[in-house]
């Protein structure tokens, strides 16, 4: 898994234009449009879009992306509020990791969840591969990089995302062991395809977090490594202080001052250098 994960923030910092720029906004809006859609056809759009490995496998092979853009069932109020919520959660990843590792993300768990869905074929005639999955891994992603965030539940009350996560794996294991073997079959490759994605992005912190109770993985960074994650701490203590978070060390434009502008990380330089879209291939890098 430390691997996997370090191979993931390789591929991001090395490719920072690889990704979809706001995929959330994308997503959200092809929902909104099925949903609308669903309105005035008797949910024939749903009907056309939703996984089924049997007419995968006849050759309906949309299906296997279209299941990604159906919304969850609800009225027209819950569907409004849903939308904003998964589309405030996703924004707010992306501006952590960046486009590249969010777009890997999102699209890691998409492919696995298909894979899986296809082996539970085998032995269930109604895979479940929908895209309430995906918001669900969306959720634990958000409620590990922003643990304080407070989510209102039902509008009204606060309740931090970390103890919202928590319950979310807590009533899972409890459904599981409630429904006995024969009914985990049918959800089980689903939970195995998040837990996997979720293992692969998050191993550093789940390994710090083995660490505070004793039981540590033990392997051994580069320097680079520590020099690198020695830096991100760094600028994270001074984007506190400064108001912002991304400063460009060419044109020394911020993403307080240009909200809309991209940043990102040259893996090339070194030490933890920042630049913006025009100047991330355009620049000379630091060697010290």
């Amino acid at each position: 898994m430390r691997k996997l994960n370090a191979a993931v923030d390789r591929f991001a910092y090395s490719h920072p234009r690889f990704g979809i720029p706001n995929l959330m906004k994308f997503l959200v809006g092809v929902m909104a449009v099925v949903f609308v859609l669903d309105l005035f056809s008797n949910s024939y759009a749903s009907y056309m879009l939703y996984f089924d490995a049997d007419l995968i496998l006849r050759g309906e092979l949309w299906r296997l992306v279209t299941w990604m853009f159906l919304p969850t069932n609800g009225s027209l109020f819950w569907i409004f509020i849903s939308l904003s919520f998964y589309y405030f959660i996703g924004a707010s990843i992306e501006e952590y990791w960046g486009t590249a590792k969010f777009t890997l993300f999102y699209l890691a768990s998409a492919v696995l969840m298909v894979v899986f869905g296809m082996i539970s074929a085998l032995w269930s005639p109604f895979p479940v591969v929908t895209s309430g999955n995906l918001n669900q891994i969306l959720f634990l992603a958000f409620a590990t990089l922003y643990p304080d965030a407070l989510i209102r539940v039902y509008l009204i009350l606060p309740v931090k995302a970390k103890w919202l996560a928590v319950l979310y794996v807590v009533l899972t294991g409890y459904d599981l062991l409630r429904n006995g073997l024969w009914a985990a079959l049918f959800t089980l490759p689903q939970l195995l395809a998040v837990l996997l994605v979720y293992l692969v992005f998050f191993w550093d912190r789940i390994a710090d977090l083995l660490g505070e109770f004793g039981f540590a993985v033990r392997h051994q960074n580069s320097p680079q490594t520590i020099h690198f994650k020695s830096a991100v701490k760094q600028q994270k203590k001074k984007a506190q202080q400064q108001g912002y978070r991304h400063k460009c060390e060419v044109c020394g434009r911020t993403d307080a001052d240009f909200p809309d502008l991209q940043f990102r990380y040259c893996s090339k330089c070194a030490g933890y250098h920042c630049f913006c879209e025009d100047h991330i291939f355009n620049h000379t890098h630091f060697t010290q």
